[in-house]
C-alpha cells in the first residue's frame, strides 16, 4: 500500500516541528540553568562598606574652668604733696618701664633743693674754718703753747662741722628725692588704666592711687583640680616638663588660644572646704587676648601628640577568643584580624594592636563575610 504524497507532506512538517520542540525546550533549559548559576555565583559574593584606616591624635583634652591673673599689677602712689601739673599719658595704652606719667608741681621742692645745697656750701665753709684752727690748735699743742682747753674746743668745732657737712649732704640728698617724686613714672611694662586723678587736683603722698598699671604678657592662670587630678597633672609635668606642655586656652566666646607655657607651680596645700588645690600656670599671652579678671577654659597637653590607630566601633566583632575584625586586601579578599584594644573615644576604639594605618577595615556588613571570602566593595571616607 503506498502513502500518497499530500499525506507524506504532512508527516514531514509534523516531524520537523517536534524537532524544533525539542530544541527550543534544550535552549530554555539550558538559558535557566546558566541564570541559576549566575545567581548563585552572585549570592557568594557580598557586598561590604569600608573605611580607609588612619593614625590620629587621640590626646585627652579636659578642660578645666580657669581665672585669669596679672603677674604684676602696681597702683600708681603719689609719694609726695602737690598738685598734679600734668598727665602724660593716653587712658588704656601700653606704658614701658620709666615712662614719665604725672607731674606734680615740683617748684615747691625745686626751692628746696636750693636751699639744702645752700646748707651744704655753708656746712662746708664751717668745716674748712674749722679744720684750719683745729690744725692750729694741734701744732701749738705739740710746742705747748696752746693750752688743753682751746685744743679741746677746737677739736671739738672741728667734729661738729664735720657732722654738719655730712647732715647737709643727707638733707641735700632727700630734697632732691622728694624733687625726683614729682615725676611719677611706670614702675612696670604693662597696660595702663583710667587717670583716677586729673590736672589740677591736690594729692597727699600715699593717699590715693593716680592710675593702675597691669601687666598682661606673661600672665596667671589658676584653676583648681581634684587629689587624682592633680598627681595625674603631675606626672605629666615631670615626665614633659614646662618644654612639653602646651595651654589650650577657650574663651568665653568660645575662641581657642594655644598659649606658651611659662611655668607652673601648686599651693601649698588641699582645700578642706572642697578637697581640690590650687594650680598657678603661667602663659605667654603673645596675641594679649587673656585679660587679668576674666574666666576662661584651660586645657594643659603634651606637646607631643599621642597618635593611635582608630576605628569605628561598629566594625568590631567579638566571640570567645576576644574582638576581632575583617579587612579587604588589594585582591577584594576578607582578612580576619584579631585586636588589642585600647580606649574608645567619642564613637571610635584604639586599636593597640592587629591594624595599621592605610588597610580598609569592614565597616558595614561583618555579618556577612567569613575570613578568605571575596567581598565587593563601598568605600566610605573617614569623617573629619
Amino acid at each position: 500500500m503506498q502513502v500518497s504524497k499530500p499525506h507524506k507532506s504532512v508527516i514531514l512538517k509534523k516531524l520537523t516541528f517536534i524537532i524544533l520542540c525539542i530544541a527550543l525546550g534544550w535552549y530554555l533549559k539550558a538559558r535557566t540553568v546558566n541564570q541559576g548559576m549566575m545567581g548563585a555565583i552572585g549570592a557568594q559574593t557580598p557586598y561590604v562598606l569600608v573605611q580607609e584606616i588612619e593614625a590620629k591624635d587621640t590626646t585627652r583634652v579636659k578642660n578645666q574652668i580657669a581665672h585669669v591673673e596679672a603677674i604684676n599689677a602696681v597702683n600708681l602712689m603719689p609719694k609726695v604733696n602737690g598738685t598734679i601739673k600734668d598727665v602724660l599719658f593716653e587712658e588704656g595704652s601700653f606704658v614701658k618701664e620709666g615712662d614719665l606719667l604725672f607731674v606734680i608741681d615740683p617748684s615747691s621742692y625745686q626751692a628746696n633743693v636750693d636751699l639744702k645745697e645752700a646748707e651744704l656750701a655753708h656746712a662746708q665753709a664751717g668745716l674748712k674754718e674749722a679744720e684750719k684752727n683745729y690744725n692750729r690748735q694741734v701744732k701749738l699743742s705739740k710746742q705747748n703753747i696752746a693750752s688743753q682747753a682751746t685744743f679741746d674746743a677746737a677739736e671739738s668745732a672741728y667734729l661738729q662741722a664735720k657732722a654738719a657737712v655730712k647732715k647737709a649732704k643727707a638733707s641735700l640728698v632727700l630734697a632732691k628725692d622728694d624733687l625726683d617724686d614729682t615725676k611719677v613714672t611706670a614702675p612696670i611694662s604693662g597696660y595702663i588704666g583710667k587717670a583716677l586723678v586729673t590736672k589740677g587736683n591736690y594729692v597727699l603722698a600715699s593717699s590715693q592711687p593716680l592710675a593702675r598699671i597691669v601687666q598682661i604678657s606673661p600672665v596667671r592662670v589658676t584653676f583648681s583640680l581634684t587629689d587624682k587630678e592633680f598627681l595625674n597633672l603631675k606626672q605629666k609635668y615631670e615626665q614633659n616638663s614646662k618644654d612639653g606642655l602646651k595651654a589650650r586656652v577657650t574663651l568665653p566666646d568660645g575662641t581657642v588660644l594655644d598659649e606658651d607655657f611659662k611655668s607652673l607651680f601648686v599651693n601649698n596645700e588641699v582645700s578642706s572646704d572642697t578637697a581640690t588645690v590650687s594650680i598657678y600656670t603661667d602663659l605667654g599671652n603673645k596675641q594679649e587676648m587673656l585679660i587679668p579678671g576674666n574666666y576662661v577654659k584651660i586645657a594643659l597637653l603634651e606637646a607631643k601628640k599621642d597618635m593611635n590607630v582608630i576605628i569605628p566601633q561598629g566594625s568590631l566583632a567579638q566571640d570567645e577568643h576576644g574582638f576581632y575584625t575583617y579587612v579587604v586586601n588589594e585582591n577584594n579578599v576578607a582578612e580576619e584580624r584579631r585586636l588589642e584594644l585600647g580606649e574608645v573615644i567619642d564613637s571610635y576604639q584604639i586599636v593597640k594592636s592587629g591594624l595599621k594605618a592605610g588597610e580598609k577595615v569592614i565597616i558595614q556588613g561583618l555579618q556577612k563575610v567569613q575570613n578568605g571570602m571575596t567581598v565587593k566593595t563601598g568605600l566610605v571616607q573617614a569623617a573629619k
